[in-house]
């Protein structure tokens, strides 16, 4: 009888034992799976060069009129959740966020695009691209100081976006200022960095600097890895000056000229 009771005491304890818990090193490597293991459905070619429409994706949200300076703009909701937070956490620090610019697809940023290469819109260093600059490379070049090649843009993916000014001196003093400093020491709490730091040892290749431009790296980075692996310069085209495209080698100068912090994934 003693050895009966003794076998039901072992068998209940073993049933109820909670298994152990995973290490954190476990959950990093689930995370952090190879690129060709993840299953997101944006992890495609069509996705990452921007040709479908924001407002009929399932993934998308539109951003209500209070976050942002206009109607109609939207951002995947993964992030525009993080936003929020974050949104939420600067307030309290006396910091108002307003979004200038989220997803723009394809046909969005090649108008974007061809007013500028045709000297409809006047780059803001007052020159005009059509009348001032005459070779194809040039024109690119120097539309590329700040605008991306459609099929190119981090915009294009919905992780993205621009706060208050396009004017990198408003983020110098200031309001700015109190606002740059804030999400440089606090952003990437909430997962969001600047892609287009300052141009040097970092970051040699690519756009000028941005002050206004934050990514929402867990969900950009996998873009970007991917982007890395699967874009290739060629394929950047359907716009005027497209030639230029694989001269300039636009994805690894351009898609790729980014902080290292946003190649990490």
């Amino acid at each position: 009888m003693k050895i009966i009771i003794y076998l039901l005491v072992v068998l209940f304890l073993s049933c109820n034992e909670q298994a152990p818990k995973p290490k954190v090193e476990e959950i990093s490597d689930t995370i952090d799976k190879p690129m060709q293991e993840n299953k997101e459905d944006f992890l495609s070619l069509n996705y990452v060069t921007g040709k479908f429409n924001p407002a009929e994706h399932k993934d998308f949200v539109i951003i209500p009129k209070k976050y942002a300076d206009r109607e109609g703009m939207y951002l995947r909701k993964e992030v525009f959740e993080a936003f929020l937070i974050m949104d939420e956490a600067a307030k309290k620090d006396g910091i108002k966020f307003v979004i200038r610019s989220a997803a723009r697809n394809f046909d969005y940023q090649k108008g974007i695009w061809e007013r500028k290469w045709t000297g409809k819109t006047i780059l803001s260093d007052g020159t005009n691209v059509e009348k001032d600059i005459h070779s194809a490379k040039a024109k690119s070049l120097k539309i590329l100081e700040y605008s991306s090649m459609p099929g190119s843009s981090r915009h294009h993916w919905g992780t993205d976006f621009d706060l208050n000014s396009f004017n990198n001196e408003w983020f110098e003093t200031g309001e700015g200022l109190k606002m740059y400093n804030w999400l440089t020491a606090h952003a990437k709490d909430y997962g969001f960095a600047q892609p287009y730091s300052p141009k040097g040892a970092e970051r040699p290749e690519g756009y000028n600097e941005e002050k206004w431009h934050w990514s929402y790296l867990p969900t950009a980075n996998k873009l970007t890895a991917f982007a890395s692996q699967e874009l290739k310069s060629h394929m950047i085209k359907g716009f005027l000056g497209d030639e230029t495209a694989e001269e300039i080698d636009i994805v690894k100068n351009y898609v790729l000229g980014i902080h290292p912090t946003c190649k990490s994934h």
